[in-house]
């Protein structure tokens, strides 16, 4: 089983945390299309025929395009590809630009899935993040979606915000549980280099990012989550029982997925691509034939890490088993070794044979992946 992702680069404005590949512009908004199915055709032996039980368009903002162009794109998938009946379809969305309209639209051409950045209900903590649209078109696109049909949704939400308190962020979550849906990402705020965000900070022209707030804020998402009977199925993620999205479970689960669309990336198990993160020079290299690509192999010891890293995310964890059959028996039993001061410190259980963090180790999964990591 494979994945899909397609990335459309396009955002009606760049949002001053964001570090993502996106362009605040509409030109060669009506290339993409073709460019994205070019690629798919120059790329259809890449997943070697396996089935594809996802496809997602990500970006950017993949609601902004025209649906014609996301019809193209899904005909064209179909077409190079074999696609499980009931593949999970997901797009990417924000509420200022989702009308009844579209939302028809969209489950025409065949999208089942809808993930919205929210981000808050709260339109302060919207005017921080300079997001475009307002608390009123929040609630106003959940009801939409939702009476359109759309009842497979996801939201994203930010916590760490500095305008963000404790009884504000249980504020979001309480109107989020109000509208049963079914899978909420939440993200804490981070201040990436280079961004808008990150400058004015700097500057001290925004309060900083108090990280004794998010980790408050982390505490109550895990507490609230659990009493409304969401599972914590992965780091910044949570769904009730069985709403998982399977396209992001795969990537956890390290399965094989194709990346199209500028600086999207692809994963085949033994190496990783990724195309160049220019919009003109994806659509003119794909038009010449030949879209452009960087690769790396990837060693034992590289493949071994980013399994531990993904997996030690997920409440299904390491799985020891999984790496003595691909890695050796030493491999597993030193990986174990080097898990036992995780375990002693409550931050990490062992059980049937998998290695799992509890709420304590996830705060600090990406050092504690780092710590079992092994040297090539």
């Amino acid at each position: 089983m494979a994945g899909i992702y397609i990335h459309i680069p396009f955002c009606k404005h760049k949002c001053n945390y964001c570090n993502f590949y996106s362009l605040a512009s509409s030109r060669y908004m009506d290339q993409i299309g073709d460019a994205i199915t070019g690629e798919l055709l120059q790329r259809k032996n890449y997943l070697e025929g396996q089935t594809v039980e996802t496809i997602y368009f990500g970006g950017g903002t993949p609601s902004l395009i025209e649906t014609d162009d996301i019809e193209k794109i899904l005909s064209a998938i179909h077409k190079h590809f074999r696609v499980e009946p009931d593949a999970e379809i997901t797009l990417e969305a924000n509420p200022d630009d989702l009308t009844p309209v579209k939302f028809t639209a969209f489950k025409n051409v065949g999208i089942n899935r809808l993930s919205i950045g929210i981000q808050s209900f709260r339109q302060e903590d919207l005017d921080f993040l300079s997001r475009t649209h307002t608390s009123s078109q929040v609630t106003q696109c959940i009801t939409d979606a939702q009476q359109a049909g759309f009842q497979n949704l996801s939201i994203d939400l930010i916590y760490g915000i500095p305008t963000l308190t404790d009884e504000g962020w249980k504020e979001n979550l309480r109107k989020a549980f109000s509208f049963g849906i079914p899978h909420i990402s939440a993200y804490s705020l981070t201040v990436e280099d280079k961004t808008p965000l990150e400058l004015m900070i700097r500057k001290g022209k925004m309060r900083p990012v108090d990280e004794n707030l998010s980790l408050s804020h982390f505490h109550i998402l895990c507490t609230m989550m659990q009493e409304y009977g969401y599972e914590h199925y992965e780091v910044s993620n949570f769904c009730l029982p069985g709403a998982y999205s399977r396209h992001n479970t795969a990537y956890w689960q390290g399965k094989p997925y194709l990346g199209a669309g500028p600086s999207a990336h692809s994963y085949n198990g033994i190496s990783r691509c990724w195309n160049v993160a220019n919009l003109a020079t994806y659509i003119e290299t794909v038009t010449a034939g030949d879209v452009k690509a960087e690769q790396e192999l990837l060693s034992p010891a590289t493949q071994l890490n980013e399994y531990i890293m993904i997996s030690l995310r997920t409440m299904w964890g390491c799985d020891l088993v999984a790496v003595r059959r691909k890695f050796g028996e030493e491999i597993a039993e030193n990986l174990l070794l080097d898990a036992l001061t995780f375990i002693e410190s409550e931050q990490m259980i062992y059980r049937e044979g998998k290695l799992v963090l509890t709420p304590e180790g996830l705060l600090f999964a990406d050092g504690i992946s780092a710590a079992l990591f092994t040297e090539e």
